[in-house]
């Protein structure tokens, strides 16, 4: 990993993480609902998606603060799609990131709950941010779809039935476009919002975002092949075992690889479209495709 996102990551982590238990620890619920929702919230995590809102701000030398809440947000949003992918009448995986899933400490039905308070919580705390009413509603709207059934949920839905059968290539990018790309969408655009970027730079952001939403899937599927149960923090050869829609089953392993290194050269050009220095976006696309976990 390159030396400036090094740092970048282990500055800025420690008070997204800070910031995601506050906003848990503050709310008035059952103990055993909150002990829930931070069990999985701790649970480690690369936190990519609330870097990249952070990211965004720095390209654009603009104060932090807010990118700090939007960040903790996306991270609930993104944990409560976790706790429900592990339950029995999903993916029906008993580790995640190297822990027991939720549901194996505290049961299908409170784990059930405390994705939805997740969920829940995000919306009202962008809601009530010390922003503009027009950026709240805007970053509002955005998280609705990006993490509803138009983005992540519906995605979630094309992956389940790409179980049954095989998906085409078109088919399969429309499933990763949704699942994992439109919150990692969300949180360059949002990013884009706070920092003021012009429509032509959100435009030309959100070309990058879209690529590296693919790549990261690509890689994701590349590492269930590649990759040990103890790198991953997960059941690694799940995708083979349940015969799931992914880029090596139809592309095979070469062919993905050859797909993932278009994605990011694609990033990549859209960066250059930037008259601003974009090099710790760069760096966080190596990232993505060069990552073992």
């Amino acid at each position: 990993m390159n030396e400036q996102l090094k740092q970048f990551i282990e500055l800025n982590t420690p008070q997204v993480e800070a910031t995601m238990y506050a906003l848990v620890e503050r709310i008035e619920a059952p103990a055993n609902l909150k002990e829930s929702m931070v069990y999985s919230l701790k649970a480690g995590g690369k936190r990519i998606r609330p870097l990249f809102v952070l990211a965004v701000l720095e390209l654009y030398g603009k104060d932090k603060q807010d990118a700090f809440i939007v960040g903790a947000v996306i991270e609930m949003i993104h944990t409560y799609s976790l706790i429900h992918d592990d339950l029995p009448s999903m993916d029906n995986d008993d580790y995640r990131r190297g822990k027991l899933t939720n549901h194996k400490v505290y049961g299908d039905g409170l784990a059930t709950l405390a994705g939805d308070a997740l969920n829940t919580l995000a919306f009202g705390v962008l809601a009530r941010m010390n922003l503009s009413a027009e950026k709240r509603i805007e970053l509002v709207n955005l998280l609705s779809v990006a993490a509803g059934a138009e983005g992540m949920v519906g995605g979630q839905v094309l992956d389940i039935e790409g179980e049954k059968r095989q998906l085409n290539l078109t088919e399969l990018e429309h499933v990763h476009v949704n699942k994992t790309g439109a919150l990692l969408r969300f949180s360059i655009e949002s990013g884009a919002v706070l920092a003021d970027a012009t429509p032509e730079e959100r435009a030309i952001l959100v070309e990058y975002a879209h690529h590296i939403g693919l790549a990261f899937q690509i890689q994701d599927d590349i590492l269930d092949i590649e990759g040990t149960t103890e790198e991953l923090g997960k059941t690694a050869g799940k995708d083979v075992a349940s015969e799931k829609s992914t880029y090596p089953a139809l592309l095979t392993l070469d062919g993905a690889k050859e797909k993932l290194a278009e994605h990011y050269n694609y990033a990549i050009a859209a960066l250059e479209k930037l008259n601003i220095d974009a090099s710790i976006l760069r760096e966080f696309a190596a990232y993505i495709v060069h990552r073992k976990n």
